[in-house]
């Protein structure tokens, strides 16, 4: 397991140093990758099917409880299904939409970098790990979505959509950490033995808030929903591949994982119907409001996740079946339509759908896929859109007393999505063809087989919904619901008021569709709101803490090194002093004390003549020096009290640190005082008073009992686990290696940029410099 869901990073790195050799085999050799995969998870439908769930674990950071453990379910399934299946389609779609850019391997690197995070996140069952694969599923999208970098507008949209699921991700690793504290693993099948713990837990209002924001920043709800409009600046298959069956149900995926641990709460129930309902109401009006292909799919597809949102807060058996069926409903039509567009927009040079139409006559393969997509986002008869249409109605119909209001805000929502799928997938195709698109013809098989594939999947799974009903949907509810109760899929429910709703939906948006035409005029009526519109207000918001950024930035570092210095002094000054504030436990037994020797007082009277010598003296070097003795002063202590060691590595560093500044010496200027006599005042009060502070508070941790487990575990296991004598010479490079180790990097950097800075030259009349 483990394999195959690493494999699509090793492959991303790997296709860079061969693609030159096998350019010509790009359109059969990349797609292999996900038809593999999906052909392997594809096997376990039947074990699924028959033991609820499968745990592959493999030890990471048992210390700490962070493992690669995968679970494989019914739901983690159906997405593993979907992202390889839609992922396969989608690869062999690229071989011929991008045939000849000259970056097409980085392109298929980042489809499969972003493949592999998806499978991460779907199949973890450890929640740190799930993080780690959502926090890539962020980065790799922002690389697809920026694929065309030169152009301003895709940068800023591949910016905006990883600062927003960016930070939704930090915020719920928030939740998954409080989680953890309460539930005691981050394991979900172990947190399921403690749900009631964690729903009676006074966390529990924390935990849900914090894995709202992260579940409706990634699934573009309202609203965080505008970077996903935004993200159709990418090419078609990023479009098709991220925003109809794998990013953007991320969070559906979080907030379906949880429901069986968290759900069937007021708070979590209320908050997901609330945020789902204004979600797919609100972007259902919108996608009936533009005019370009992608932003009628982006809107609409933000409405069907505010339904699933929606759904998935009804919680009831119906509801949950019906998310189950439009998950899949709404990746196979909705991708569909996507490649249908690039198709379109690949072959005419245009997406404006209040142009677009006739283009049957030279497209009739392409026409055919985008009507059967657009009539099951419609609900009509005999397509899986109708299924989960019909158990989504039901749903709404049995939830008491809101079931009404409910019932209304789904029809209407279906209604105008309606609409948006027809304009999408059937207006294009219809009535005459403008002369301007004259030239356009059926483009290569490579093209258009994959979304008729979808279409023929969408009209097989709705005449025959036994196909996937016991083998996929199934095992899909009962993850998600937690109830092992069979609910058999049907086409037919008999004449009831739900297949009165259903008709009212498809007469109603089918007149809306004769009677409404796409027009810049709709359009133009939205941007009298744009002053309050979500991304506006957010951005806004942005635009106004980088300003405060740059004041306070502009205030603290302003490129004095002692400006630096006193604000950190200053700070911990306060600090310790708030802390010694309210008490002081001070006691000094000087009968302890040992008596002060000749050589002690010669040593202190040294340091101080070398302190007044540093702080005195307008020379740098007679500064170094007098810094130096200091140093070396202390040296001297640590060998009276019988520290060698300590010494010596205090000696060695002095010296380091006095040649190399004595050496820097050379290349800076004359020395110039640039501090007044009240600045040198402030300093030397602040000085004394940051001294002071230090020395009460070194005074009362000889009040505090000391404990020697620490330093008796160290030095009865130094020899043992890493054969040395020396305890602190085994802490700096075996207990903290990795600590130095960095430590060491960065004194090497920073060397190297000191070398680099003396090395620069920066005088102008040396051309060519």
């Amino acid at each position: 397991m483990i394999t195959a869901v690493i494999f699509g990073f090793v492959f991303a790195l790997i296709v860079p140093f061969f693609s030159n050799y096998f350019k010509k085999a790009i359109p059969v050799l990349y797609p292999l990758l996900p038809l593999f995969l999906f052909i392997y998870y594809f096997r376990f439908l039947g074990e699924i099917k028959e033991v609820g769930h499968l745990l592959f674990t493999y030890k990471w950071v048992p210390s700490i409880g962070i493992d690669l453990s995968f679970r494989l379910d019914g739901l983690s399934l159906l997405f593993a299904l979907m992202i390889t299946g839609i992922g396969t389609l989608v690869f062999v779609y690229t071989a011929n939409y991008l045939k000849g850019h000259e970056y097409l391997d980085r392109f298929y690197g980042y489809l499969s970098m972003f493949m592999a995070s998806m499978l991460g996140v779907v199949l973890s069952d450890n929640l740190m790990t799930m993080f780690i694969f959502w926090e890539l599923t962020s980065i790799s999208s922002y690389f697809l979505i920026g694929f065309n970098n030169e152009d301003p507008a895709s940068r800023k949209s591949a910016l905006t959509a990883l600062s927003i699921t960016g930070f939704g991700g930090l915020v719920m690793l928030s939740g998954i950490i409080l989680l953890h504290a309460v539930g005691g693993s981050y394991s979900f099948t172990e947190l399921l033995n403690s749900s009631e713990i964690i729903k009676n837990s006074s966390s529990y209002g924390w935990i849900i808030g914090l894995l709202f924001i992260g579940a409706f920043t990634k699934s573009a709800q309202f609203p965080f929903h505008f970077w996903l409009p935004g993200a159709m600046k990418a090419p078609t298959p990023v479009s098709t591949y991220l925003h109809s069956a794998t990013m953007v149900k991320a969070g559906i995926y979080l907030l379906a994982r949880f429901t069986p641990l968290l759900g069937d709460t007021f708070w979590w129930n209320s908050t997901l119907i609330t945020v789902g309902a204004v979600t797919m109401v609100y972007a259902a009006i919108h996608s009936i409001l533009r005019i370009d292909l992608k932003g009628i799919l982006a809107y609409s597809t933000i409405s069907a996740l505010g339904i699933l949102v929606f759904l998935i807060g009804i919680g009831t058996e119906k509801a949950l079946l019906a998310a189950g069926i439009f998950i899949l409903a709404h990746a196979l039509y909705k991708a569909a339509l996507f490649l249908v567009t690039g198709i379109i927009d690949h072959e005419t040079g245009s997406r404006d759908v209040s142009k677009l139409a006739g283009l049957q006559q030279v497209m009739m393969p392409v026409a055919v896929a985008g009507f059967i997509a657009a009539l099951s986002s419609a609900g009509v008869p005999f397509l899986l859109g109708f299924i989960s249409k019909e158990v989504m109605y039901e749903a709404t119909l049995q939830f008491g007393d809101w079931a009404i209001i409910l019932t209304i805000l789904a029809v209407l929502t279906k209604v105008l999505l309606l609409v948006a799928g027809f304009w999408a997938g059937i207006k294009p195709f219809t009535g005459k063809l403008p002369s301007e698109f004259s030239n356009a013809h059926l483009p290569s098989p490579l093209l258009w087989i994959p979304p008729l594939l979808l279409g023929i999947l969408s009209l097989g799974f709705g005449i025959f919904p036994s196909l996937i009903g016991e083998s996929l949907i199934q095992p899909v509810f009962e993850s998600i619901s937690g109830s092992a109760k069979v609910i058999p899929l049907k086409l037919w429910h008999g004449f009831n008021l739900v297949l009165l709703l259903s008709i009212l939906t498809l007469v109603t948006g089918g007149l809306l569709y004769w009677l409404l035409k796409p027009s810049k005029e709709l359009f133009q009526k939205t941007l009298r709101f744009e002053s309050i519109s979500p991304q506006v207000i957010i951005e806004g918001a942005g635009a106004l803490f980088g300003s405060f950024a740059g004041l306070w930035t502009r205030f603290f570092q302003n490129g004095y090194l002692r400006n630096y210095v006193i604000t950190i002094l200053a700070f911990l000054t306060l600090l310790m002093a708030y802390r010694l504030f309210g008490e002081v436990n001070i006691y000094i037994d000087w009968d302890q004390i040992s008596a002060v020797s000749h050589y002690e007082i010669i040593v202190v009277v040294l340091m101080i003549i070398s302190i007044i010598f540093a702080i005195s003296t307008n020379s740098r070097t007679t500064s170094i020096v007098a810094l130096g003795v200091v140093g070396f002063a202390n040296c001297l202590f640590f060998l009276f009290y019988s520290a060698p060691d300590l010494a010596m590595t205090q000696f060695s560093i002095d010296s380091l640190t006095v040649l190399l500044f004595m050496l820097v010496l050379f290349k800076l200027p004359k020395n110039k005082s640039f501090s007044s006599k009240r600045m040198k005042i402030r300093d030397a009060l602040l000085s004394l008073l940051f001294g002071t502070l230090i020395a009460i508070l070194t005074l009362e941790v000889f009040e505090e009992p000391s404990s020697s487990e620490v330093s008796k575990y160290f030095a009865d296991n130094a020899y043992i686990l890493a054969k040395g004598r020396n305890v602190v010479n085994v802490i700096l490079v075996d207990y903290r290696g990795f600590d130095t180790m960095v430590e060491t990097v960065v004194l090497v950097i920073a060397a190297v940029g000191v070398y680099s800075l003396m090395k620069l030259n920066l005088n102008p009349s040396k051309k060519g410099l």
